[in-house]
C-alpha cells in the first residue's frame, strides 16, 4: 500500500491522520503499531482515521501506538477540525465529528484561512465508578484510596469517553512515570485500563499536569486527561465550577471549563507535514 497521511500535533500529542473519505486503510491496529514508531517508523502517539459518517459531518477513529482503539482523544479531535476546514472539506466555523463516545462539536477559529486553535464541547463527564468503569462501590470515586506500585494514593476517577484516574500530589516533575504508570494502566480496578493523569494545583485557575495514556505510555498532552482532572479538581474543591481553568502540560496549554451540563476543552491544532508512506 502507498498511503497519503498528514502529521499532526495539539499541544505535542502527534498523531498520523489518514483521509479515509479518499483511501481505504485496512489493518489501521497494525499500521499504527508500525508508524508510529519513533525510530522506525513515521513516529506518533497513534494514528486517527477520517471516515465517512452517517449521523456526522465525519466520523474520527483513533488507534495508539500499540495498535488498540481508543473510543475518543480530545487532542486529535481538534485537529480534525483543522484539517475540514484548511483542505476545504467543510464550510463555516462549525463542524459536528462522530466518535465512538458519541457526536462532539467543535467551534474553529481561523486565521488568514487556517485554523489555529478550536473549542469543543466534550459532553458531560462521568463520575459513577460502574460506568467509568472503574470497580469502587457508591455512586462517585472521588478521592478514594487505591494501592498502587507499593504505595496508597487518594484517586478521582471520571470518564470523558474514556476512563482516567486523577492523582494530586505536591509535585510532578520528577515522577518515574515509567515505573508508576504501568501500576495504574494494569490495575485490576480499572477493567478496560485506564488513563492516569498526576496533577499539582498551582492555584484555583491552574493545574500542571503529566499524563500515562493506556496504550501508549507517557505523551506530551491529553486532552480528555485535562478535561477529567479538572472535574476531579472541581470536585475536591481545588478549582470552582463553570470558570476556565489552564491545564499546563509537557507540550502546551489547555483551557478547560467544566459546567453543570459539559467539559468545554479549547486548545491549538497544528499540522507539523504531509507524506506518503509504502507498506
Amino acid at each position: 500500500m502507498k498511503l497519503s497521511f498528514t502529521k499532526m500535533q495539539g499541544c505535542g500529542n502527534d498523531y498520523i491522520y489518514f483521509n479515509c473519505l479518499e483511501q481505504p486503510l485496512e489493518n489501521p491496529e497494525e499500521v499504527s503499531r508500525v508508524l508510529s514508531d519513533r525510530h522506525f517508523g513515521v513516529g506518533g502517539d497513534g494514528i486517527i482515521l477520517i471516515c465517512p459518517s452517517e449521523t456526522a459531518d465525519v466520523k474520527m477513529r483513533m488507534f495508539n501506538a500499540d495498535g488498540s482503539e481508543g473510543k475518543m482523544c480530545g487532542n486529535a479531535i481538534r485537529c480534525v477540525g483543522k484539517y475540514l476546514y484548511d483542505n476545504k472539506l467543510i464550510c463555516g466555523d462549525w463542524v459536528r465529528i462522530e466518535t465512538i463516545s458519541g457526536i462532539k462539536t467543535l467551534q474553529l477559529f481561523p486565521k488568514d484561512g487556517l485554523v489555529q486553535t478550536a473549542r469543543v464541547d466534550m459532553g458531560p463527564a462521568e463520575l459513577r465508578p460502574a460506568l467509568i468503569p472503574a470497580k469502587f462501590p457508591g455512586e462517585r470515586a472521588v478521592s478514594v484510596f487505591l494501592a498502587a506500585g507499593g504505595k496508597e494514593y487518594a484517586v478521582t476517577c471520571v470518564s470523558m469517553g474514556n476512563p482516567h484516574c486523577v492523582l494530586f500530589l505536591p509535585e510532578v516533575k520528577s515522577l518515574e512515570l515509567e515505573r508508576i504508570g504501568p501500576a495504574f494502566e494494569n490495575h485490576p480496578a480499572f477493567p478496560e485500563q485506564v488513563n492516569t493523569e498526576f496533577i499539582r494545583v498551582i492555584d484555583r485557575h491552574t493545574l500542571e499536569m503529566r499524563v500515562w495514556e493506556r496504550g501508549s505510555g507517557e505523551t506530551w498532552a491529553c486532552g480528555t486527561g485535562a478535561c477529567a482532572s479538572v472535574v476531579a479538581a472541581v470536585e475536591n474543591g481545588f478549582c470552582p465550577k463553570g470558570e476556565p481553568v489552564t491545564v499546563h502540560l509537557r507540550g502546551g496549554d489547555l483551557i478547560i471549563e467544566y459546567t453543570e451540563q459539559t467539559v468545554f476543552m479549547t486548545g491549538p491544532a497544528v499540522k507539523v507535514f504531509e507524506g506518503w508512506v509504502e507498506l
